[in-house]
């Protein structure tokens, strides 16, 4: 019998919206239990595809924000390279510590965006996900406890209690690291189970 859920946020960084046509430049994942300890993350640079371009409106964007653009292309790797170690390590999760979980949960902001490059990747480089087919949205757990449009819940529409004072930078591991405590609050609140006010952080790699 698996102890408890683990909980693993990510956050990609691309230049363009569709996988394929367009590439992954970076992600980032946080793996978190429901007690809001950080148990391990992983964050990897990749190289463009063969014969992908960006998408002119992406990169635009990405001209507003010139350090995340240089952090996300620092040091490159080899796609086929990072994506069979980024399973491995999600396959290992379930051992960390001597400790046993379920298979790994991934969460996401909206998790249909992050959730649809991840997938692609592992089964086009590692052959496998070892998430499996779905991922938590934190976009639409926010809709359902605030009553909320899924159009509208927005993170600024978000309370602050949800929030721990963590950076958002466009960096692709800052990012899933604040998205993953974000999302352990949220689920805290929907379990009616304390909030736990930062993160309990080991010596993770």
């Amino acid at each position: 019998m698996a102890e408890q859920e683990l909980f693993v946020s990510v956050d990609i960084e691309a230049d363009g919206r569709i996988p394929g046509r367009n590439s992954m430049l970076s992600f980032g994942s946080a793996a978190f239990t429901l007690d809001k300890e950080l148990v391990a993350r992983f964050a990897v640079n990749l190289e463009t595809l063969p014969g992908a371009e960006g998408d002119p409106e992406t990169l635009a964007w990405w001209r507003k924000h010139p350090e995340a653009w240089a952090a996300a292309r620092a040091e490159p790797e080899d796609p086929a390279i990072a994506l069979p170690r980024y399973a491995a390590h999600l396959e290992a999760l379930g051992r960390q510590g001597g400790r046993e979980w379920e298979r790994p949960t991934f969460i996401g902001f909206p998790a249909a965006y992050d959730f649809a490059w991840i997938n692609w990747y592992l089964h086009r480089f590692a052959g496998r996900n070892p998430f499996g087919t779905s991922g938590l949205c934190l976009k639409t757990l926010g809709a359902a406890l605030l009553k909320l449009p899924f159009r509208q819940a927005s993170k600024r529409r978000f309370p602050r209690r949800w929030f721990d004072d963590l950076p958002h930078s466009h960096v692709a591991l800052d990012d899933a690291m604040e998205q993953g405590a974000m999302g352990i609050n949220m689920l805290r609140e929907l379990r009616g189970l304390p909030p736990i006010k930062g993160i309990v952080e080991r010596d993770v790699g």
